[in-house]
């Protein structure tokens, strides 16, 4: 260990801890033996892997960039990722968090993205010329959060366990429509009628019942490997079902190599506005995202210790960002589906985080790799995230029931909850908003989370 990591480590022995109980098997500073560090970091893999490339493929599709670019950018995506994971988890001086956090591209900034894309293209720019403001967007954006992060210190007495336990709640009860849909068959099924088929539904509970069954026994390897065993039976299970489409793979390169600013660099002021919003709400949602996995690893949930992580947590989050767009792929910010599988194995290590940034660069180094993860289906992966979006929630409740609810703080938690959930359930309501609006309050994470804040800056009564 480093004699900042041996610094960091005896601060947290003599501090008084503010953390939930835990039932770990593994600790953050635990080295699980080989074997089991490669099957918990695969179950990290599988339950992040959609959510680093769904923004991609929804991006290049709505801006018609080619099949090429598209592979190529979906590749730098996850190679990113794994850089981006190694920097959170290692801890570089003070950029990183120091915990097992998963960086992935964030679906926050979708929005804004395709908005200058197309306006690019309405002026008669090619999807390369798109891709290049974008990106420049992107890398000068993610200023606003290392920024952020070297005044974070200054907020401890506004970012309370009250307003990251709603946060932490809100980031577990919002992202369950996600697991659901995928049980249904996702939203393919959605669109050719399939949805909610016997089928599907039949695979994705036979993958939740493996993964709870696993849990419930006394075996720690097989508690640490339920995801993935759960996810490998529904995936052979799809197979003969006809679930599973390998067609594409032919059409995969061998190799992807990183190529940076592959599409340039540009600017415009107007089109950067709600980008630096949207640094701002990411930074919020990732001290939620943060909060949780430092609760759920059984480490601080205030104090110095903690306060450090979030700094550095926030500051790696910028910097990956600008790497991302110097790569040429988009924001990135940290997961909150790894605390749902911290939960369910019991590892907390950060040396996992190791495991999983290799696995992330060789997948998207050899796309074709990454194509036989991209196959699994839809009702497989809703099968196992339904239950750790749940667990995620859990760790809210927990954190949240640290919480003395006084009539004040009661009041807090009733609204934020009220208006994360509302514009989670109804998104039209925001239909008739200007796009900046739409932008900062089309995810009920930020919704709920700038409600609890504001709520908890002007009411009266505060300790």
């Amino acid at each position: 260990m480093t004699n900042q990591e041996l610094t960091l480590a005896e601060e947290i022995k003599t501090e008084a801890p503010a953390s939930i109980e835990s039932d770990l098997i593994y600790g953050l500073e635990a080295r699980p033996p080989f074997v089991e560090s490669i099957f918990v970091a695969l179950q990290h893999v599988f339950a992040c892997f959609v959510g680093i490339i769904t923004p991609g493929l929804i991006i290049c599709g709505t801006l018609e960039v080619s099949p090429a670019d598209t592979t190529f950018i979906l590749s730098m995506s996850l190679v990113v990722s794994g850089i981006a994971t190694f920097i959170q988890a290692k801890r570089f001086g003070p950029v990183g968090s120091g915990l097992l956090s998963i960086q992935g591209t964030s679906f926050a900034f979708l929005a804004p993205i395709i908005a200058a894309g197309l306006a690019v293209k309405e002026t008669g720019g090619s999807p390369t010329d798109a891709l290049g403001l974008i990106f420049g967007l992107c890398f000068f954006g993610a200023l606003i959060e290392i920024i952020i992060s070297r005044f974070l210190h200054l907020a401890n007495q506004l970012i309370t366990p009250l307003v990251t336990g709603v946060v932490v709640t809100l980031i577990g009860l919002t992202l369950i429509k996600v697991g659901i849909t995928s049980m249904g068959g996702g939203v393919a099924a959605q669109n050719n009628d399939t949805f909610g088929s016997w089928t599907y539904l039949g695979v994705s509970l036979l993958v939740l019942a493996v993964i709870v069954i696993l849990n419930s026994l006394n075996s720690n390897f097989l508690r640490m490997s339920s995801v993935v065993i759960g996810l490998a039976v529904g995936y052979i299970v799809s197979i003969p079902l006809g679930l599973v489409d390998f067609s594409n793979l032919s059409q995969l390169p061998l190799i992807a190599l990183p190529i940076p600013f592959k599409y340039g660099l540009k600017f415009d002021f107007g089109a950067f506005i709600p980008f630096a919003f949207l640094y701002v709400i990411t930074a919020i949602e990732s001290i939620g995202d943060l909060t949780a996995t430092s609760a759920i690893s059984g480490e601080p949930i205030k104090g110095p210790i903690y306060f450090r992580r979030l700094q550095g947590g926030i500051l790696g989050d910028g910097i990956n960002s600008m790497i991302a767009a110097a790569f040429n792929t988009f924001p990135n910010t940290t997961f909150s589906q790894n605390n749902g599988v911290i939960q369910l194995t019991g590892v907390g290590s950060r040396y996992v985080g190791y495991f999983i940034s290799v696995i992330f660069v060789v997948l998207g180094l050899f796309p074709i790799i990454a194509g036989i993860f991209q196959a699994l289906p839809q009702p497989v992966l809703g099968g196992a995230t339904i239950i750790m979006f749940g667990t995620v929630a859990v760790a809210g409740i927990k954190i949240l029931s640290m919480v003395n609810l006084t009539k004040r703080n009661s009041i807090i938690l009733a609204v934020a909850l009220s208006m994360g959930l509302g514009v989670t359930f109804v998104p039209e309501i925001l239909e008739a908003s200007p796009e900046l609006i739409k932008s900062i309050f089309s995810s009920g994470i930020s919704t709920g989370g700038l409600t609890a804040l504001i709520l908890n800056m002007i009411l009266p009564g505060r300790e």
